[in-house]
């Protein structure tokens, strides 16, 4: 990024306390050879680790269980020109421990969706990148609040 481009790169910790503030994320994942994307609530696990809870037979859980993924989240002011986006990349894995699957039941994300068979899918923060659109700055010299 050059340095009037009117975007701020952010830092790690400051992209998970942003992620902790909104409820729906976009899961990025390859589905039949062709990349995908599909919106999910969430949560964060103390360690950074973005928490899904969906359907034990979903498709979903077939394409991702064991696969590199990206998870992203945003919040964006459209009148204002500003905004912020985050991007988690790394490992997802369906939680098979049962102690470690309990207390996902009782901390863990609720599927906006429930189904018969949940089950807690794990994508570790491997890469963490975000970045801030900041409002009111200029973009390679236009302005941007015309």
């Amino acid at each position: 990024m050059y340095p009037n481009d009117g975007f701020r790169e952010l830092e790690r910790q400051e992209c998970l306390r942003l992620m902790a503030k909104v409820p729906v994320g976009r899961i990025v994942y390859t589905r039949r050879a062709l990349p995908a994307v599909l919106p999910v609530n969430f949560s964060l696990d103390h360690d950074g680790a973005v928490l899904l809870c969906t359907s034990a037979t979903s498709e979903l859980v077939r394409a991702i269980d064991g696969a590199v993924v990206a998870f992203e989240t945003d919040d964006v002011d459209a009148d204002r020109h500003s905004g912020w986006s985050v991007v988690v990349t790394g490992t997802a894995t369906v939680v098979t421990d049962p102690a470690e699957y309990e207390r996902m039941a009782r901390t863990g994300p609720v599927s906006w969706a429930p189904a018969p068979q949940e089950v807690f899918v794990r994508i570790e923060p491997e890469l963490v990148t975000g970045r801030e659109l900041v409002g009111g700055r200029t973009l390679y010299g236009v302005d941007l609040t015309v």
